[in-house]
């Protein structure tokens, strides 16, 4: 494992761009393998439970979709890699040298963190599901119906996760590790996020968008 991370920050020395776009790709794609397995077993625990008879084998057996893990990981190289690496350089110049926060200050992890949340993480799901959408053949309809379906649940829930994971990653991580340490995180996130993709309809995001309608509704009334 040492041997492996002082591979790594030679990698990262010598070509910084192309070594965290090959890790964001690689680190997407194992994200949603990890999120098929997950839905596969959900649905074959649900189907064992709701008809209590054996499954088929083809019900059993989990089968990778290596089409979905190959777009999936295109998200990483495309876009978490190349973009997450001149986001957290840039953040943390703007933030060091103009508006002149002291590093690792309370203002400076704070400020970081909320502009991460305002800016990059609503675009990384906006970019995410649109993506996922036009990938696989929807139109620009399906597309927008999948964003409304899809991105505000997942905006709600990461929302009390990442902010945690980026207070310890601004105050403790150099910037040069900064965007390895997201992508580790990222791992569990791209299963997530394919996750909640793969959900489609489900009942509870249709629940949750409900509540929200009513909480608008009693903050307008």
């Amino acid at each position: 494992m040492l041997r492996l991370w002082k591979w790594y920050q030679k990698c990262l020395s010598v070509h910084p761009l192309k070594t965290q776009v090959i890790s964001s790709g690689f680190l997407w794609g194992t994200g949603d393998i990890a999120a098929q397995y997950i839905t596969h077993s959900t649905a074959r625990n649900r189907n064992r439970n709701r008809n209590h008879l054996p499954l088929s084998d083809d019900d059993e057996m989990f089968k990778v979709n290596w089409k979905r893990v190959a777009i999936t990981s295109m998200f990483g190289f495309g876009f978490v890699g190349p973009v997450g690496h001149y986001w957290y350089e840039g953040l943390d110049r703007f933030i060091r040298f103009k508006l002149l926060l002291q590093p690792s200050s309370v203002k400076f992890v704070a400020t970081k963190v909320a502009m991460d949340g305002i800016i990059f993480g609503p675009l990384d799901l906006f970019v995410f599901f649109s993506y996922m959408g036009f990938s696989t053949g929807k139109n620009l309809d399906q597309v927008k119906e999948d964003l409304k379906r899809d991105f505000l649940p997942a905006l709600l829930l990461e929302g009390g996760v990442w902010p945690i994971v980026q207070v310890a990653n601004f105050r403790y991580v150099p910037v040069r590790y900064q965007l390895l340490y997201v992508n580790i995180f990222c791992l569990l996130d791209s299963a997530f996020l394919s996750w909640i993709e793969q959900q489609k309809d489900a009942p509870w995001k249709a629940s949750l968008m409900s509540y929200l309608s009513l909480e608008r509704e009693d903050e307008g009334g």
